[in-house]
């Protein structure tokens, strides 16, 4: 890991065609602009890993039997 001390308008270049700039600084924050091809998806940390849970969920096996059971129950429910 990298680790480097930039001030508001100064960058660091990642690579050829990545830039990150500090836009502001304050508050306990720091904000940042990304210039980077679109094709390089940018995505924070915690959205990241919630798409890898949501991915993961959604390759689990359900039993079809459990899912015939929650699609009757369903539609008993739209029925009154």
């Amino acid at each position: 890991m990298l680790i480097l001390q930039r001030k508001a308008g100064e960058s660091l270049v990642i690579g050829e065609d990545i830039e990150i700039t500090v836009v502001s600084v304050g508050r306990g924050q720091v904000s940042l602009a990304i210039a980077a091809p679109s094709d390089v998806s940018i995505l924070r940390s915690e959205l990241l890993k919630a798409k890898e849970s949501n991915k993961e969920a959604s390759l689990e096996a359900a039993d079809a039997a459990a899912l015939m059971d929650l699609l009757a129950a369903a539609k008993q429910v739209a029925e009154k």
